[in-house]
């Protein structure tokens, strides 16, 4: 199965093995059409993003210019970042991965790499579920990794969508800069809506920052290594301060009807502070000045509460919503229920 879903994975970007020597000559060609007349913008602002990108990855200004060139607005990338899944309620956000299908899919997967899985497990230490549950929430095991160009994606979000446009033109940037790193054909890589890619949905600076060499071929790919793909979604959450052995959440009982506090995914209050204000869960023993916020889940009749601590919000660094994070531990729970047994000292 590990071998069939790296398959589909590499399938999302055609005539990967063509390396930068043909980006090159591309970039070369398309640069030599506009060169010869004055540069008109293809894009909105792409002059200065051309000056800033230059100088911030020492990239070379005529091969953005000639990638700005081939990169395309489309509507419907636009369309999909305005309705993300995790704008829905929790009642309606939960189905989306918590099937049959997706809890079979992650325990066939975890037996199919046991070993591997076992190894990152005992390298990085980050639970098992817990990576193959991201894989699964984020590309259904490396069986939908993307269909839109990269370039694409992150032009039209750099260039077009104002809200976010700042960041999406730094992806941009960066994922200039990982293609020379990593030998990628940059005008053929195919990821997200937003720009993420491979097995665990890196966006470009993540790739750069988190991203492992973990089968030691000397070069990361989250695509057709299976090693890479999982050792770098472990990576990104150990970086981020996954603590190993503790819980992601504790469970609330009652929230106080009057409680007038705006809670985010950050852990801005003490569990003893909670405390004060009326939530009633059981600290056991845990440190009365642990960090942790409240997670409130909408049902179609009524609330559901849960406290957030450490690890929960590390799972936020990936993707920053509450629901997402839940969907990840309900996942991994239903997964680790069927997992086999540890073929390795785990």
């Amino acid at each position: 199965m590990g071998s069939a879903l790296m398959g589909n994975a590499a399938s999302g970007w055609r005539g990967q093995c063509k390396g930068l020597g043909v980006l090159a000559v591309v970039l070369g060609l398309m640069w030599s059409l506009t060169s010869t007349t004055s540069f008109a913008e293809p894009h909105p602002g792409a002059e200065a993003f051309v000056e800033r990108m230059a100088a911030r990855h020492d990239l070379d200004p005529d091969d953005i210019r000639a990638v700005l060139n081939e990169a395309r607005y489309q509507q419907s990338i636009i369309d999909a970042i305005t309705r993300p899944a995790e704008a829905r309620p929790w009642h309606q956000y939960r189905p989306i991965f918590m099937t049959e299908a997706r809890i079979a899919g992650g325990a066939e997967f975890w037996r199919a790499n046991q070993a591997l899985l076992e190894d990152v497990q005992q390298r990085l230490n980050v639970p098992i579920e817990i990576i193959v549950a991201i894989v699964g929430v984020e590309t259904n095991y490396g069986m939908n990794t993307g269909s839109f160009r990269v370039i694409d994606a992150l032009a039209t979000l750099g260039f077009y969508f104002p809200r976010r446009a700042e960041f999406f033109a730094s992806e941009l940037g960066h994922f200039m800069a990982l293609a020379r790193e990593e030998n990628l054909p940059l005008t053929e890589v195919r990821g997200s809506y937003a720009g993420a890619m491979g097995l665990g949905q890196f966006i470009p600076s993540s790739y750069r920052a988190y991203a492992v060499d973990f089968d030691g071929s000397g070069a990361r790919d989250l695509w057709r290594s299976l090693p890479d793909a999982l050792g770098s979604v472990a990576n990104y959450l150990a970086e981020h301060g996954w603590q190993w052995g503790e819980p992601l959440v504790l469970p609330v009982t009652s929230v106080p009807d009057d409680l007038d506090v705006q809670f985010n995914i950050n852990l801005n209050h003490t569990l003893a502070e909670l405390a004060d204000m009326g939530i009633a869960f059981d600290r056991g023993d845990r440190a009365a000045d642990e960090r942790a916020t409240l997670v409130t889940l909408e049902h179609e009749d009524g609330f559901e509460y849960w406290l957030g601590l450490n690890n929960f919000y590390v799972i936020t660094r990936y993707n920053r919503s509450p629901l997402y994070a839940m969907a990840v531990l309900q996942l991994a729970e239903a997964i680790a229920e069927r997992a086999p047994p540890c073929a390795l000292d785990c």
